[in-house]
């Protein structure tokens, strides 16, 4: 009899075990293709500004955003965000919060593709809002396309008032590009499986309950070598 349930529960245990790692190598390739994206992107010539991202609190990045068939317009992606940590945002990048873009605005997708967002967060309002909850953005948390290119001025209108300034990358093709109308949201349930127990996303980031997941480190590595120091 006791040799049948242990049996019982082997079977059950290597029966769970696929479905646990399908689950963690998801948010395991979702950190790494974020630090990819990123990379990519800031690799390009005409690329986001230098002072810009100096200046960003945070930076979210989701890469292969993609249509939903179903939906009319509705577009779904999920990513990672990180922030810069100590007073004022002085120190290095934080470990990553996993979190949700969700939208129905035409500008969504460029040509039906797969498109890559990468959002710059300006200010330490705009992070605990999008942090603490769903965040509207254009409504709830003011956004613009971002400007593009090495020599960029920084110092317009659209920069200095907008709290999200938001990119675009499909088939090749970067630019700056109107997420208004999409929401941005911190995704509980991967941040459960990417740190193994139940975290919010502003503990992660700004109370530094975790450290930096090993498939998050080359996105990190790379925000503390690009900008190290916030201005």
């Amino acid at each position: 009899m006791l040799k049948r349930l242990m049996s019982s529960v082997l079977v059950l245990a290597t029966a769970a075990l696929p479905l646990s790692r399908a689950v963690d190598t998801k948010e395991t390739d979702r950190l790494e293709n974020c630090g990819t994206v990123l990379k990519e992107i800031m690799d390009i010539p005409d690329d986001i500004p230098q002072d810009l991202i100096d200046k960003a609190v945070c930076v979210i990045v989701y890469p292969s955003v993609v249509k939903a068939a179903f939906v009319v317009g509705a577009s779904y992606g999920r990513g990672a965000m990180t922030c810069r940590t100590g007073e004022n945002s002085t120190g290095p990048w934080s470990a990553p919060a996993m979190m949700a873009l969700e939208g129905g605005s035409v500008g969504f997708q460029i040509g039906g593709q797969a498109t890559d967002f990468v959002l710059l967060v300006m200010n330490t309002r705009g992070a605990h809002s999008i942090l603490k909850s769903k965040v509207k953005l254009g409504a709830d948390a003011s956004a613009a396309a971002g400007p593009k290119g090495r020599n960029a001025a920084a110092e317009t209108d659209v920069t200095m008032r907008a709290e999200v300034l938001t990119y675009s990358r499909a088939r090749g093709l970067f630019a700056g590009i109107s997420l208004a109308g999409s929401t941005v949201r911190p995704d509980k349930e991967a941040n459960t499986r990417v740190y193994g127990r139940p975290l919010t996303a502003e503990s992660i980031i700004f109370k530094g309950a975790a450290a930096v997941p090993p498939p998050a480190q080359k996105l990190i590595a790379y925000l503390n070598q690009k900008s190290p120091k916030h201005k």
